[in-house]
């Protein structure tokens, strides 16, 4: 673990290096685990190695080229990332959600030579691109219409590399897509210095160790879990099942220290009555990031695991850790004292005189850790003296935590996305029918927050069923996360006199307050599907299958939520609950030959027994 001053223990250190130097130390040492692979810190190097050649063939030595990579957690994309890097390039990391439209138009914004991505994915993006296209398309997970990874790794012959010198250091590593109040996604430019230095200051904030075993329960491969692991020497478990549970168990088999996950997740882990004894006698922390995990979550799975669950604070202009709580004295609601040697200060919104100890005002942050700048974007929103405003509203109190109490942007998380409502909002006004729309967020028990939105019709009386067709036909252009979850039509949207929208406001007046009335009388149309599993096969198989459909369908049009279950008395049975907008979006999906293929592979190990059905009364949604 590092101590207070051994963060200039790799002063001059390219990204990469970090897994030289624990490779050399700890060569048998297991660096990342999964139900089906076991990866050595010294097999990792070496595959590193292979890919940085496997690159430089595809993109040549003389200039700097982007290599994409999908986030998928999977322990090629560690060898992608550093291996990307080791051949001298930059890494842009894609979140895995996106509709593949907008992937197209984000790999085309960083110039990417190459892109590393999923099997379905690679499938879309093959039919998207330019013919004229030099993208190269790499398989991740397998056989694809591209090249696969694997293969690409096995006939590869590791290439020396250059020598390092101390101007690498400085020298972007990554790009890291983040939203803006305008909706438009910014790309972060982080060097080096950015993303090694947070490293060690993630390691140290969280206690990681040589003998430190962390569990990633996390729909994504994240590089702060990733880099802060191996700059630690410590072995990463990658939680690829969807069921809590099963990460928990997994966790327990191979003595996890620490186990990361998301509010959402860890929501669900706190109210799942399978959940009794702890059954992680190692575990010495829990971990939760993104965004806000509810106080009573917090405190029911403190209670059931007996250690600290601790929150922290980050952007990825800061590569991103800033703020974490500290393992020994926690405070609830907090997201900890800032990691070391970072800043942080609050400021009055409006004077933008440096607030005392409690008051409330704008987060601004300084530190080694802050992002070189935007690309193609000379406003970086840092001042001359170093500080980065924020966005966020909190206070501090005497002991140096940090308070988190609003958004001054307007955005909000869902599933620890974030979701700009402005970019919802256009993609509702791009319908012919609709004239005027706002978007805001509404509490959710376990997303956080979804998106709801008044809407406007033009013409006026437009029959409900018109509007709602044009809301599904927005959706359909939007991740799950930023889908319009309800609405309602107005004559207007409500201004205040100086002509401005007030969305918390509106919330409050709209949205908020029908919470408690029965979603009947609320006039919801939704559909329910409850879909009961008989498995015949595998559970764990049925469970792998089950997770490639629940993430195919969580991108169609139309598709609101789901909750599979598990039965206590009978292992063998699961039901699936899920939520559409309508029959007929419903029916839709259950008809295109992608979803056919799907429920083909489930029935290889299972037995479906579907049912839709329509809400009567629901309280407490």
């Amino acid at each position: 673990m590092y101590g207070d001053g051994e963060l200039t223990r790799f002063p001059q250190a390219r990204l990469d290096e970090l897994l030289a130097v624990s490779a050399a130390r700890h060569p048998d040492r297991p660096a990342i685990v999964t139900p089906s692979v076991t990866l050595g810190f010294a097999e990792l190097e070496a595959d590193v190695a292979r890919w940085a050649s496997a690159v430089r063939a595809m993109v040549g030595v003389g200039s700097r080229a982007v290599v994409a990579l999908h986030a998928a957690l999977d322990p090629q994309l560690a060898i992608a990332y550093y291996g990307t890097i080791r051949a001298g390039h930059v890494v842009a990391m894609l979140n895995p959600l996106l509709p593949a439209p907008v992937v197209v138009q984000q790999l085309a914004r960083v110039r990417a030579r190459v892109a590393v991505v999923t099997a379905q994915v690679a499938v879309t993006l093959t039919s998207l691109l330019d013919r004229a296209s030099d993208l190269q398309l790499v398989v991740l997970d397998g056989d694809g219409p591209a090249p696969g990874m694997r293969g690409l790794l096995a006939g590869a012959c590791p290439a020396p590399t250059e020598p390092i010198t101390a101007k690498d250091w400085d020298e972007v590593a990554a790009i890291q897509f983040t939203s803006g109040t305008t909706g438009r996604p910014k790309a972060v430019q982080l060097s080096h210095r950015n993303i090694t230095v947070n490293a060690i200051q993630v390691a140290r904030a969280h206690e990681l160790s040589e003998s430190a075993i962390a569990a990633n329960h996390l729909p994504t491969y994240h590089p702060m879990h990733l880099n802060s692991a191996i700059v630690a020497g410590a072995t990463q478990v990658l939680c690829t099942m969807p069921d809590p549970i099963d990460s928990v168990a997994f966790a327990a088999e191979h003595g996890v220290t620490h186990y990361y996950s998301l509010p959402v997740r860890l929501s669900h882990l706190a109210e799942d009555v399978r959940l009794g004894e702890p059954a992680v006698p190692t575990l010495r922390v829990i971990a939760s990031g993104g965004s806000s995990l509810p106080r009573s979550s917090a405190a029911t799975l403190r209670a059931r695991f007996g250690v600290p669950v601790i929150q922290g604070y980050g952007l990825a202009e800061t590569a991103p850790l800033t703020h974490s709580d500290v393992l020994s004295r926690p405070k609830p609601g907090s997201v900890g004292p800032p990691v070391a040697d970072t800043e942080c200060r609050v400021v009055d919104l409006d004077t933008r005189r440096v607030a005392a100890v409690g008051e409330v005002g704008e987060v601004q942050l300084r530190g080694p850790q802050l992002m070189l700048g935007y690309l193609d974007d000379a406003d970086s929103g840092i001042d001359p003296d170093g500080w980065l405003s924020t966005g966020d509203i909190g206070r501090v109190d005497a002991d140096g935590y940090l308070f988190l109490v609003d958004r001054i942007k307007d955005v909000f998380k869902c599933d620890n996305w974030l979701v700009s409502p402005s970019s919802v909002e256009q993609a509702v006004c791009e319908q012919p029918e609709i004239a005027a729309c706002c978007v805001v967020d509404v509490p959710d028990r376990f997303s956080g927050a979804v998106a709801h939105a008044l809407v406007v019709p033009d013409p006026g009386d437009l029959p409900p069923e018109r509007v709602r067709a044009s809301i599904a036909e927005a959706n359909e252009r939007l991740p799950y996360y930023e889908r319009i979850r309800d609405f309602l039509v107005v004559p207007s949207i409500p201004r205040s006199a100086n002509g401005k929208i007030s969305r918390s406001e509106l919330r409050d007046r709209f949205f908020t307050r029908q919470r408690d009335v029965p979603l009947r009388e609320k006039g919801a149309t939704m559909v329910t599907l409850v879909n009961k599993f008989v498995v015949s096969g595998d559970p764990s198989e049925f469970e792998k299958i089950w997770q490639a459909s629940s993430d195919f369908m969580r991108q169609q049009p139309g598709f609101v939520s789901f909750r599979l279950v598990r039965s206590l008395t009978d292992p063998t049975v699961y039901i699936n609950i899920a939520q559409w907008e309508d029959a007929e979006s419903h029916r839709r999906v259950m008809s295109g030959p992608d979803f056919k293929s799907h429920i083909a592979e489930l029935a290889k190990v299972a037995k479906p027994e579907p049912h839709l059905c329509q809400v009567v009364i629901e309280y407490g949604v």
